[in-house]
């Protein structure tokens, strides 16, 4: 019996689907169109936020630069509002080239910058990317051991044979390596040995009101405990209060970032300083 042939269905015919399916793929169409068109116009920034150290809190050990697009009218979109529809096709490949080429950028501009920039571990294998990285660490022999790549914990997970032999590759030349979000997926103990990330971040949903959320305490405890077994540094993510800071550094965190250390500023951190030096002259 021969089946009849039915046209598509047209996703912005608010006839055909429901409100909700229309309004989610009119937004879904919008963020991709946006992305695109800054892509397409190079219209990216990095914004550095710091990262300190426990034990000296008023100096940052470094800072991570993150992707900032503009859209028609200038207003800065950060990547948490766009991140999600574009992470796993060729658009979020472009952003981290762009990423990629805007932190190497800043290393070459400061030789006291370390930075870390993010990347999917679907990078790894996108034959731009991989120029802009060889064509930034050629540049200057310092840029290597000043780098920090950032990758998510559920990222890494999906291809860890790739991600353990490219960071073996690059670890040999002195780029470091930090696993992003940690807590927040599902490592793999036995991949989390082989990996030999430089750098833990503990996902920020163990941080938030830590100081009065036992739960939090017990499972960032646990989490410290296991990146100090496999002699990793620890960075708690999303610090925004005094008492938070105040019991992480009690419970001996190497690292902490987040809004009451600073927010991520567009302006690079050397430029901050020259004007700092500027206003006290």
């Amino acid at each position: 019996m021969s089946q009849r042939a039915f046209p598509p269905q047209d996703p912005f015919d608010p006839a055909l689907t429901s409100p909700l399916d229309y309004a989610i793929a009119r937004r879904d169409s919008e963020v991709l169109s946006m992305v695109q068109r800054a892509l397409d116009q190079r219209e990216v920034l990095l914004a550095f936020q710091p990262i300190v150290q426990t034990a000296r809190p008023g100096q940052p050990a470094f800072h991570e630069g993150l992707i900032r697009l503009l859209d028609k009218s200038g207003r800065i979109i950060p990547a948490r509002d766009f991140i999600g529809e574009v992470e796993t096709n060729e658009t979020g490949r472009r952003i981290d080239c762009l990423a990629l080429e805007l932190g190497l950028k800043a290393l070459a501009e400061d030789p006291t910058l370390r930075l870390a920039i993010n990347m999917s571990a679907r990078s790894i294998g996108y034959p731009q990317w991989q120029r802009t990285l060889k064509s930034g660490l050629a540049q200057d022999a310092t840029v290597a051991e000043r780098l920090i790549l950032e990758i998510t914990e559920s990222s890494a997970m999906q291809m860890p044979e790739i991600v353990i032999a490219f960071m073996t590759e690059l670890q040999e030349r002195g780029v470091s390596f930090a696993l992003d979000d940690f807590g927040a997926g599902y490592t793999s103990f036995r991949y989390l040995r082989e990996f030999y990330f430089d750098i833990l971040k503990i996902d920020g949903q163990f941080i938030r009101g830590i100081a009065e959320n036992r739960d939090n305490q017990v499972l960032t405890a646990a989490l410290i405990s296991i990146a100090r077994h496999f002699e990793m540094f620890t960075v708690a993510e999303a610090v925004e209060n005094a008492a938070d800071a105040a019991y992480l550094t009690e419970i001996g965190v190497d690292c902490m970032q987040g809004y009451y250390f600073g927010a991520p500023s567009v302006m690079p951190p050397w430029k901050l300083s020259e004007a700092a030096t500027v206003r006290s002259a």
